[in-house]
């Protein structure tokens, strides 16, 4: 049971949606249950929470919830977080030599809190200069849709997916703008409709405002 000093504590970071580690929080043992058994473990579990508040759950709406929500969690909104449905991304040559910046605007993700378990809804917007390497354009929303599904903070997701494609592309020369909507902003505590999240991460040729630059005025463009 934590005491009331600890939860003091759990409510201001989940408030100030501090993030404590760079890397997603996972225990060494992750991944020795089977998502099956790991299934079957969350409809028990979630079963019980819903009776806690009271749902009859012999309601036939209600009854297969808990059985929902826990595949749910494992294949859908989650999946990200098992290496195993990691994306395979194929590199290739840079061919045809195209030796300028690459945009790929408006990519949709949909994400999770990891504080309130609450949707963070919004675009993702990537540009790079190949250094001798190029993926196809689809692995780009390929690769930000596999780090949206876990539990995340806009922060981590961001140096996520600009880590992964500096190391899939072998350069610096990488951008990535996310605009987010956040459902525990909007939905509980400020209940602010209005407001969202920008976060940017860059390196290489991105250091330089005009490159920077170039890259906002293409996504303008869109």
């Amino acid at each position: 049971m934590n005491t009331p000093i600890e939860k003091e504590l759990f409510e201001l970071i989940g408030d100030n949606h501090q993030m404590t580690s760079a890397e997603t929080p996972l225990r060494p043992d992750a991944f020795i249950k089977s998502d099956k058994q790991k299934m079957d473990a969350i409809e028990k579990h979630f079963h019980s929470i819903m009776e806690e508040m009271g749902l009859d759950m012999t309601d036939d709406s209600l009854k297969g919830t808990p059985h929902r929500v826990a595949k749910m969690f494992i294949q859908e909104i989650f999946s990200g977080l098992n290496p195993a449905n990691k994306p395979k991304i194929s590199v290739f040559e840079n061919s045809y030599h195209y030796d300028k910046m690459l945009v790929e605007a408006d990519i949709s993700f949909n994400s999770t809190c990891e504080h309130h378990f609450l949707p963070i809804i919004g675009k993702a917007h990537i540009g790079y200069v190949s250094s001798g390497k190029v993926i196809g354009l689809s692995k780009l929303n390929r690769i930000v849709d596999y780090y949206s599904r876990r539990p995340q903070v806009q922060e981590r997701l961001i140096m996520q997916i600009f880590n992964e494609l500096k190391t899939i592309l072998e350069t610096d020369d990488v951008i990535v703008v996310m605009e987010a909507k956040h459902l525990c902003v909007s939905s509980r505590g400020i209940q602010d409709e209005s407001s969202y999240t920008s976060t940017i991460q860059y390196g290489g040729i991105f250091k330089e405002k005009e490159n920077r630059n170039d890259f906002f005025n293409l996504i303008k463009e869109k």
